[in-house]
C-alpha cells in the first residue's frame, strides 16, 4: 500500500480541526460525490467556487496514471488504472473519460464520432517548462 505509513486518520483529524478553528484552513463539503469531511486552504475554496461558477468548459486533460491526481478506482469510481508512468488517463472538465492501460485505450463513456480525437488527445503529454522556455511563442 502507497500509504502505510501514514498516522491514524482520527490524529489527522484532531490537527486540520485545530487547523481549521485557528482559521488557517476551512471544512466544509467542497467536492461533490464524495463523503466525509473535506479540508481545504482558504485560497484553494476561492479557486474551486470560481471553477464551479465557470461551469463546464470541456477542456481535455492527459495526466499519467502515476500522477498524485489519478484518483480513478482509488476514491472515484471505476476501474483502478495502475499507476504506472506509460499509464494514462483523460479527464474533460476534471472528470475521467477515457484510460490507456498498456497498448489498449479504455472509454469510459460512449466516445461516438470523438474516438480518435480522444485517443490522441489522450497520449499527449504536456511540455517539460525548460522546454516550454526555449521554445517560446513559436507556431
Amino acid at each position: 500500500d502507497r500509504e502505510g505509513d501514514l498516522p491514524p486518520w482520527y490524529t489527522i483529524l484532531r490537527v486540520y480541526r485545530r487547523l481549521e478553528a485557528q482559521g488557517r484552513i476551512r471544512g466544509g463539503r467542497f467536492v461533490a460525490g464524495f463523503a466525509g469531511e473535506q479540508y481545504a486552504l482558504p485560497e484553494a475554496v476561492t479557486a474551486l467556487r470560481k471553477v464551479r461558477r465557470q461551469g463546464k468548459t470541456g477542456e481535455l486533460v492527459s495526466i499519467s496514471a502515476a500522477d498524485p491526481l489519478n484518483l480513478v478506482g482509488i476514491i472515484a469510481p471505476g476501474h483502478r488504472v495502475p499507476a504506472t508512468p506509460k499509464n494514462r488517463i483523460l479527464l474533460r472538465d476534471g472528470v475521467p473519460i477515457a484510460f490507456r492501460e498498456g497498448s489498449e485505450t479504455h472509454f469510459l463513456e460512449d466516445p461516438s464520432d470523438q474516438r480518435w480525437a480522444l485517443s490522441k488527445a489522450l497520449g499527449r503529454q504536456p511540455v517539460p517548462p525548460a522546454v516550454r522556455a526555449y521554445l517560446g511563442n513559436r507556431p
